[in-house]
């Protein structure tokens, strides 16, 4: 029966991690580019994070959750800030100057900044080696981001800084969550997330409402990160790490830049780039040399890092 829960467990996570790789071309889609606007980002991240604290809302009432206690109240609201708000919406104003084939090479740092984030925020002490993988995956995401600067389809200084804005958002929001995970639970953690945004999200919603006609493949992209990268990828991946152990399927987020590029192929037209997939195989291997540095001399629980999210 075990054995069944782990590869029942790996797959889960392999779906979560499918999710949230077609998160970068499905933003794209939503938001257009530059010279082919469609839904503001301003809208799209407060009505993705309303959709999904509505159906967290309705998860919460349907399982009978309990309110969170008093001190568990500031991690959330910090995790509220780092992935409901700051990682989507710093995304979705870098996905309508860069690709989201660029995008996900840049977003392939999110497992090693989120480990660093662990070792300020958590008090972990990583060896030398971890931080010397750190500066050679941002090495080679610098080096990708200059070689395509003069590339018209690609912005370097202003969609990138954004880039790396999302990922340390991101980062916190995923640390600050994992510090109540083990009480919460893992799906009530990312509900108490958004239903927390809901007086920020659900007014906002109104008001970003889109004035101008929007084609029905950006209200597509829109549907897609509200339900299935804000809420169900969530469930999927948590679900995949209790059932397959949290060492073992973790490691299927490596696969998400390749899930994010091979995804715009058809759905944005992008080429597939042999470039682009060499960048990101490279700044994959960093974090998986990182990875395997980054679990030394650390002050946090097991559990606590076991439920640490590193993806979108």
């Amino acid at each position: 029966m075990r054995i069944k829960d782990e590869t029942l467990g790996m797959w889960l996570g392999v779906l979560g991690v499918a999710f949230f790789g077609v998160t970068l071309p499905m933003t794209r889609l939503a938001t257009g580019t530059q010279d082919a606007p469609q839904l503001s980002p301003w809208f799209l991240t407060l009505g993705r994070a309303a959709l999904a604290g509505g159906l967290s809302a309705i998860f919460l009432l349907a399982t009978r959750s309990p309110l969170p206690q008093r001190h568990q109240w500031k991690p959330l609201g910090m995790a509220m800030l780092g992935n409901a708000i700051g990682f989507p919406l710093l995304l979705a104003f870098a996905l309508r100057i860069v690709s989201a084939s660029h995008a996900a090479v840049i977003t392939a740092l999110l497992p090693l900044v989120t480990a660093a984030c662990a070792a300020w925020v958590l008090h972990q002490r990583a060896r030398l080696g971890f931080w010397l993988c750190a500066l050679a995956g941002s090495a080679l995401v610098i080096a990708f981001s200059v070689l395509r600067a003069g590339d018209q389809h690609f912005g370097f200084a202003w969609g990138d800084l954004l880039l790396v804005g999302a990922v340390f958002a991101a980062s916190l929001g995923y640390i600050y969550g994992a510090q109540v995970t083990p009480a919460l639970g893992a799906e009530r953690t990312i509900c108490w997330v958004c239903v927390m945004a809901l007086p920020i999200t659900l007014p906002g919603a109104f008001l970003m409402w889109p004035q101008e006609p929007v084609a029905g493949t950006s209200w597509l992209g829109f549907v897609y990160v509200g339900v299935f990268s804000m809420w169900v990828g969530f469930f999927a991946w948590y679900r995949g790490l209790a059932l397959g152990g949290a060492l073992r399927v973790s490691q299927t987020q490596l696969l998400q830049p390749f899930f994010s590029i091979l995804a715009a192929v058809p759905l944005l037209g992008e080429p597939l780039d042999l470039v682009t997939l060499g960048f990101a195989a490279a700044v994959v291997a960093t974090v998986v040399a990182g990875k395997k540095l980054s679990q030394t001399r650390s002050t946090a629980s097991p559990q606590r890092l076991a439920h640490t999210k590193e993806t979108t």
